[in-house]
């Protein structure tokens, strides 16, 4: 008896070839995206971070503003110009 040698027909090439390629694409673009998702995970760190700093900032400006608003600073710049605090002369708007 003759043994039969298995035949691979076209249409089984070409799927075997579809199959290599789809796996091959899959494990490329799962690469890429674990790359784009590192990157931008990166980027959001960079981000909070200058966020952290502008907070800081603001908050240390607030206190600037605070400390030069305050009465005491304000008493000594009007005696530097010559005025004074007349509480008489103060009138209050309401809407």
């Amino acid at each position: 008896m003759k043994k039969r040698k298995a035949k691979i027909l076209k249409g089984e090439k070409l799927l075997y070839f579809l199959i290599g390629f789809l796996l091959l694409a899959n494990i490329v673009g799962q690469s890429f995206s674990m790359a784009m998702l590192s990157k931008t995970n990166f980027d959001v760190e960079n981000m909070k971070s200058k966020i952290e700093e502008q907070e800081s900032l603001n908050e240390s400006l607030t206190m600037k503003i605070n400390e030069l608003a305050s009465l005491d600073n304000i008493d000594a710049v009007a005696s530097l110009y010559g005025l004074g605090y007349n509480n008489n002369n103060i009138k209050v708007v309401n809407d």
